[in-house]
């Protein structure tokens, strides 16, 4: 029997079960979901996020028609506050880098907080280590219906899934054009949306030292989407009965939180529970904990020979990011490729491209965060696999695993053909839906020059470069909270536990002030 992958208190928390899940695949999909639920909302809405945008256009092109007012983030859900005097929404933004500053909307906090209905609360979320991010993507609507993912809610994510080299739809809030995008979410209705309601209270009591009540609604829209009507948005439902949630948090000094590191884990064990398949789908390859794992099965004796395809953007969006994971995913790439010849496995590394009129290639940037093993695990939320997004930055994912179900064995294996479709171009084949010989498949459609998908070079710039390659893995993309872990060690539980009292009795201070 194939070994068990999700297991409680090592690689996810408790089991929940599932209700109705599914899968939303690139931001138009999940932009006209979240709207439509959005406008039965009765009680409340929570929003967790890395970046919003108030005037992103959540309807766009034919969609409009569906509009029950407003399409601009912000002024859809301040439509919504003024039209149902019980609502109350809340949202937790990262609060930024510096390096982020010219790609965020300028003096956000007063746009969302003080333009607004009061019952509209904006927080920017600091409760992280230094240099880290809160990256967490999940919205909960009424405790009824939930979203997690890699999506948020801001310029630059709408997308549909033709993915054409030039959309007149694909547009910014400031008229600018940018290139085809794509990403995936995860949709689900019952217990798991009020698990994650109760997350989303813990990090804003955390943050502001304030609890929020949540409701539940009183009126009939309080019953779940219908299955037809998440399908009706995209929606891919995914046959489960039962799902887990696994975290990153790293350790803070200040919210004395000790380090979490779920999806750690949980990539290690899914990537050793491997006999088949490995499919892989991020914006980065970067974690040596996955780059580990990948090479260990690869090299262990008596084991099956295994298929691996990993999906990437042809090259990060910005020099920065070519700079903090380009080296170490170069390296990484390479030595897989050896690993994979060495002992017969097959390995695939690819991207995607749509060309325009002149036959210039337009490269889709992948901004998923997805892994599948054999059909019968999957795991879909805001984890990158870097090292940061592993051990440092707060991150949530949600996984489903089959147990000897063939239902969920066959709804993982659809969405898997789905996304290689929209890939490659092409129909859903069965020469997708299969594991045999997939690689071998994927390369001869990659070769062609006449599909969407394309082999994967690694950029060789920085490969050699020892100086780079240690600024890479300190500075850039570390896996720890060196400045909190040190201080941990340094300073007595006695002191830190009076330490955290008073940054609690401070927040509580201040929250009350701005009450």
């Amino acid at each position: 029997m194939p070994t068990t992958i999700l297991q409680p208190g090592r690689n996810c928390q408790e089991f929940i079960e599932a209700g109705t899940s599914g899968v939303l695949i690139d931001g138009r999909d999940y932009y006209r979901a979240f709207y439509r639920e959005a406008c039965r909302a009765e009680s409340y809405i929570l929003i967790s996020g890395w970046q919003f945008d108030s005037e992103v256009a959540l309807l766009r092109g034919p969609d409009r028609k569906a509009a029950c007012g407003e399409i601009k983030f912000l002024d859809f859900l301040n439509q919504l506050c003024g039209a149902n005097k019980d609502l109350r929404i809340y949202i937790l933004a990262w609060n930024f880098s510096i390096i982020f500053t010219l790609e965020r909307e300028w003096v956000q906090e007063w746009v969302f907080n003080w333009s607004t209905n009061e019952r509209l609360l904006f927080r920017f979320d600091d409760r992280h280590p230094v240099g880290a991010s809160q990256h967490q993507k999940f919205t909960v609507i009424d405790g009824r219906a939930a979203f997690l993912g890699g999506m948020d809610i801001c310029a630059g994510r709408w997308d549909d899934r033709t993915h054409l080299a030039k959309n007149p739809e694909r547009t910014n809030p400031d008229g600018r054009a940018y290139d085809p995008y794509h990403d995936v979410q995860a949709y689900f209705t019952g217990p798991v949306a009020v698990h994650l309601s109760g997350i989303f209270k813990e990090r804003w009591r955390d943050l502001t030292g304030t609890e929020i009540e949540l409701k539940p609604p009183a009126k009939k829209n309080h019953a779940p989407p219908a299955p037809s009507a998440m399908a009706d948005a995209g929606g891919i439902p995914i046959d489960a009965r039962r799902l887990s949630l696994s975290r990153t948090l790293g350790q803070t000094f200040v919210a004395m939180q000790d380090p979490v590191k779920e999806i750690r884990q949980l990539y290690i064990d899914a990537i050793s529970a491997a006999e088949s398949l490995i499919y892989i789908e991020n914006q980065y390859l970067s974690s040596y904990a996955v780059f580990r794992s990948l090479k260990q099965r690869m090299e262990a004796k008596g084991r099956p020979r295994i298929e691996v395809v990993i999906m990437l953007p042809k090259k990060p969006q910005a020099f920065v990011e070519e700079v903090s994971v380009g080296v170490t995913q170069t390296h990484i790439l390479n030595t897989l490729r050896k690993a994979a010849r060495k002992n017969e496995h097959s390995l695939g590394v690819y991207y995607s491209a749509a060309v325009d009129e002149s036959g210039r290639e337009v490269p889709v940037y992948i901004h998923s965060k997805l892994l599948m093993v054999d059909d019968r695990f999957m795991t879909i939320g805001s984890a990158n696999t870097t090292n940061r997004s592993l051990g440092l930055d707060s991150e949530l994912n949600a996984s489903f695993e089959a147990s000897g179900d063939r239902a969920l064995i066959e709804s993982i294996r659809n969405v898997r053909a789905e996304l290689l479709s929209e890939f490659c171009g092409t129909e859903k084949s069965g020469r997708l839906y299969g594991t045999e010989g997939l690689v071998g498949y994927l390369d001869a459609l990659a070769g062609s020059n006449e599909h969407r998908i394309r082999f994967h070079e690694p950029n060789a710039v920085f490969e050699n470069s020892d100086l780079i390659k240690a600024l890479d893995e300190a500075v850039f993309d570390p896996e720890r909270a060196v400045i909190e872990e040190n201080v941990f060690e340094m300073v007595s539980p006695d002191i830190r536990a009076l330490f955290a009292e008073g940054i609690t009795a401070l927040k509580k201070w201040i929250a009350g002030k701005e009450g």
